[in-house]
């Protein structure tokens, strides 16, 4: 049964095709100081007038199946962002790639223009992994085993962990959001076990790197598509259509006010404080 599965999955996925390319210190606090800071109650509309994001990562930020062409979640969670309160503007720059893998990812973060962004950033959100997973099915289609994803999944876990990494080292002081993993096909094939375990032990190899670093965030998405009676898959049956690329966006949002936005908040209004 997983083997016929993946071959199903595997023909609909080269049709979709999602693996070729097509083309974001200050002083130091004294212990009273820091400490006086903290008892200071932070106002909880002092966030950023303006955000400004980078969208980095695979097809998922590119927005592929978006049929409004404007970038997949981002609209829908521009829009939200600019809903609340203290937020007059936020500034989104989409450095997604379709196709791209970990190890694309890492090279991307080499270029200036991604590294100017970065610096220039209050968050970075990340949709990557998905390729480094269809990587193993399409190499291993003849004889696919579970156990072919595991030395995969260590290297998506070191790449993962260097991605951050990079990010941090560029701009220690932004926020980093890294969404997981989703199956598209749980609709069709609910009863094939094998894919469900595999996806659920790469999306907890990704939220083990997120809890390694502060002011990380990982969103679980695959949930929405497993539990949805409606269809949340564009005509390519992989990538998201606009209903799903508005649920992402709700996820994205909940994660950023539930946690990250009072976070960046404390962090600037101890900087503004810092300052004067």
């Amino acid at each position: 049964m997983f083997r016929a599965f993946i071959f199903f999955f595997l023909s609909i996925f080269l049709l979709s095709s999602c693996s070729q390319p097509a083309t974001v210190s200050g002083k130091t606090l004294s212990f009273k100081k820091t400490y006086a800071l903290a008892k200071e109650p932070i106002p909880k509309d002092f966030i950023p007038s303006d955000l400004k994001i980078v969208s980095i990562g695979d097809s998922l930020t590119k927005g592929i199946g978006d049929s409004t062409k404007r970038g997949g979640y981002v609209p829908y969670l521009q829009t939200k962002l600019e809903g609340q309160k203290g937020i007059n503007q936020v500034h989104f720059l989409n450095y997604g790639v379709k196709g791209n893998k970990t190890s694309d990812l890492l090279n991307r973060l080499k270029t200036k223009e991604i590294q100017n962004a970065i610096k220039n950033a209050d968050m970075v959100i990340l949709t990557i992994g998905g390729n480094d997973l269809m990587k193993v099915v399409k190499e291993n289609i003849s004889h696919l085993k579970k156990s072919d994803f595991t030395l995969p999944q260590k290297q998506y876990r070191d790449n993962l962990t260097k991605i951050i990494g990079a990010i941090r080292k560029i701009q220690p002081r932004t926020s980093v959001m890294v969404m997981g993993l989703y199956n598209p096909f749980y609709t069709w094939f609910a009863d094939v076990k094998e894919m469900e375990e595999i996806l659920a032990d790469w999306n907890q190899t990704g939220q083990n790197v997120v809890l390694s670093y502060k002011n990380t965030y990982f969103v679980q998405v695959d949930e929405l598509f497993k539990r949805s009676s409606e269809n949340l898959l564009h005509t390519d049956f992989f990538h998201p259509n606009d209903k799903g690329y508005s649920l992402i966006a709700d996820r994205l949002y909940r994660t950023l006010t539930d946690r990250a936005l009072d976070e960046l908040s404390k962090r600037r209004y101890i900087a503004s404080k810092e300052e004067n």
